[in-house]
């Protein structure tokens, strides 16, 4: 959707991007949402999706760097500034009466958490339902896991339902689809955050569990509806995932798995990284990640519950110290 492959310029342009997200004045204006999909669309000048959206973060106003890249026609031509913008609130209006949410990173509703990471997608398109301040951790792991790797799975999801945390996971068979049907089934918040647009499922044998999810949690995604998928997606996606969620829990994963690039970006968020000790004896990678700050090793699932207890613990104490003094 976004300009795959596009590097974001660096970790410098990344943190600039958000600390500008950090302030930005959120807005519930069709006007805004339309310019901005019309930005992300047309590209103005070959700018890429990073550089618009940093430029809109600065203005606080899609519609005002529209103004400025396309300025309205004084005879409007059917493929002009003024149609690219009415077809945008069209599609919008479309969206809606199919039952496709649809937010922008200015909406007061778009999730918090995603602002603060450098990634933060432009858009979001939902089905299901939204929740403030959701306090979720990512499940996540091969597609071909072991019978074990599923069990853990299974018990890591059912323990974090009981303590009252989202289930996050990518909707891919093995450990995701594991951690989410166990959710479900225990009466848990489950979010799936998948990597092509809405009205497709991948894998395509995923579809009731994505149509089960929708009706019961959530169900984001970053890119147009009808987008399939691709090799950019994905990664693409794990950072969204990443960055959804307090932490991320590594199950079992190979050397080149997606949740190695996952591991990465959540250390690169800052969020805490949960491996089990089959990860670390297993990759490579994962004996590079330990020494990092945020990044613990877990010796069975009572240790994984522990940790998942602390830091859904300091998190809604942090709410709850943010909602008493915005009371005073």
């Amino acid at each position: 959707m976004f300009g795959y492959g596009e590097s974001w310029g660096g970790p410098g342009a990344a943190h600039g991007l958000s600390r500008r997200l950090g302030h930005v004045q959120e807005t519930g204006d069709d006007a805004e949402r339309a310019a901005l999909v019309a930005l992300l669309r047309t590209r103005p000048g070959g700018e890429n999706w990073r550089s618009l959206t940093e430029d809109v973060a600065t203005r606080s106003s899609a519609l005002a760097v529209w103004n400025e890249r396309c300025p309205a026609e004084l005879f409007p031509t059917p493929q002009g500034p003024s149609e690219q913008l009415s077809a945008a609130a069209r599609d919008i209006a479309a969206w809606r009466a199919e039952g496709l949410g649809f937010m922008t990173f200015l909406d007061c509703d778009f999730p918090a958490q995603l602002r603060e990471i450098h990634e933060v997608p432009p858009v979001l398109f939902h089905r299901g339902r939204l929740v403030p301040d959701d306090v979720g951790m990512s499940v996540v792991g091969s597609r071909k896991a072991s019978q074990r790797g599923l069990d853990i799975a299974r018990t890591i999801a059912q323990g974090l339902v009981e303590r009252d945390i989202t289930v996050i996971s990518g909707l891919a068979h093995g450990i995701d689809t594991a951690a989410h049907t166990q959710a479900l089934e225990d009466g848990g918040r489950t979010v799936a955050i998948i990597g092509t647009g809405l009205r497709r499922s991948y894998p395509a044998d995923n579809a009731p569990l994505q149509q089960r999810i929708a009706a019961q949690g959530l169900v984001l995604s970053q890119f147009w509806p009808d987008a399939a998928p691709t090799r950019h997606s994905f990664p693409m996606r794990n950072a969204v995932m990443s960055g959804y969620g307090r932490a991320t829990i590594i199950v079992e994963a190979g050397e080149y798995s997606g949740a190695r690039i996952q591991a990465r970006q959540a250390v690169a968020h800052g969020r805490t990284v949960i491996l089990t000790d089959r990860v670390v004896e297993s990759n490579a990678w994962a004996r590079d990640l330990v020494h990092r700050p945020g990044v613990h090793v877990a010796r069975g699932t009572a240790d994984v519950m522990s940790k998942a207890e602390e830091i859904a613990a300091a998190d809604r104490d942090i709410d709850e110290l943010i909602a008493l003094t915005a009371a005073q």
